[in-house]
């Protein structure tokens, strides 16, 4: 038979490609990563990795493993949150994932609202991208979050709307703002846009790809950014225009870009949040006050979406 322990030593080494830095990860000592992962070789009567260099590949063996070790671990933490849901949120931490630009418009006020009704916990808001967090949830690390829903596979997960955003081309100089913002002209015009690490999974650049290719154009970006605000700044310096939701323009402009405006697309577009948690989940009361506070927050800067 196998552990837990074991399972994650497993994982941990799948996915870093490394022994080295599946002990940094979980925090062990490296030869203690390789015994676990040769006693779970031996418990199985096959190698799991192939040394290559300073690193190791998985083997066909470790190929179909790995979703088996990813499920149970997952059961496991489930297990561990259903005897800890009887308790009261009064300590402990809450967790809870967050696309990137969320803290736009919920970070703060998510926060403060929390601790508003429970000011002993400890409270972490994860996550860069959608992508990320989806992979957070996947892998059990997380219960719940509120993620951007072009980025998300609906395998084995909840997915709930429950708001969106429209899309709104921004730039500073009046005359690019003037007309309809069409697939030709943005085809045309000098992009700055952020999430560059994450540019393949950005559910803004995916609406925006997709509107271009249905007009027969590729989209091509001047600039590369990570974050928003320095996309907002580079638009107030009269250097690029940009694509990003509206709820995030009227936060960013009127500080960053003050003489900056905005104008719909043509056709309209929008980014859609949902609430997501793994299909099979019993969630947590601290899971449930996280989806319901974070809705609340979404839907005050969002047009919501009403569950039919």
């Amino acid at each position: 038979m196998f552990s837990l322990h074991q399972l994650r030593c497993f994982l941990a080494t799948y996915e870093h490609g490394s022994l080295t830095a599946a002990a940094a990860e979980l925090g062990y000592a490296q030869p203690s990563v390789s015994e676990q992962i040769r006693s779970l070789e031996k418990s199985l009567g096959a190698p799991l990795f192939r040394r290559v260099g300073r690193g190791v590949v998985p083997t066909t063996v470790a190929d179909t493993l790995r979703p088996h070790a990813e499920r149970t671990l997952a059961a496991a933490d489930e297990t561990w949150r259903a005897a800890r849901s009887a308790t009261t949120l009064e300590t402990g931490t809450i967790r809870f994932g967050m696309f990137g630009t969320a803290r736009l418009y919920a970070g703060a006020g998510l926060v403060a609202d929390v601790l508003k009704q429970h000011p002993g916990v400890r409270v972490e808001l994860i996550g860069q991208n959608s992508r990320e967090v989806q992979e957070d949830l996947r892998r059990g690390r997380l219960e719940a979050a509120m993620i951007a829903v072009p980025t998300v596979s609906s395998e084995g997960m909840s997915v709930t709307p429950v708001a969106r955003d429209e899309l709104v081309f921004v730039s500073a100089d009046p005359d690019r703002l003037s007309g309809q913002i069409t697939p030709q002209r943005l085809a045309r015009a000098a992009l700055v846009m952020p999430e560059t690490t994450w540019r393949g999974d950005d559910s803004t650049r995916i609406i925006l790809r997709q509107m271009l290719h249905e007009a027969g154009h590729n989209p091509q970006t001047r600039i590369e950014v990570e974050d928003v605000e320095t996309v907002v700044e580079l638009v107030g310096m009269g250097l690029a225009d940009t694509v990003i939701p509206r709820g995030a323009a009227e936060q960013l402009l009127p500080r960053l870009a003050p003489h900056a405006g905005l104008a719909p697309l043509r056709p309209r577009q929008f980014d859609t949040f949902a609430v997501v948690h793994r299909t099979e989940a019993t969630l947590s009361p601290a899971a449930r006050l996280m989806i319901e506070l974070a809705t609340r927050r979404i839907q005050s800067v969002a047009e919501p979406i009403t569950a039919r």
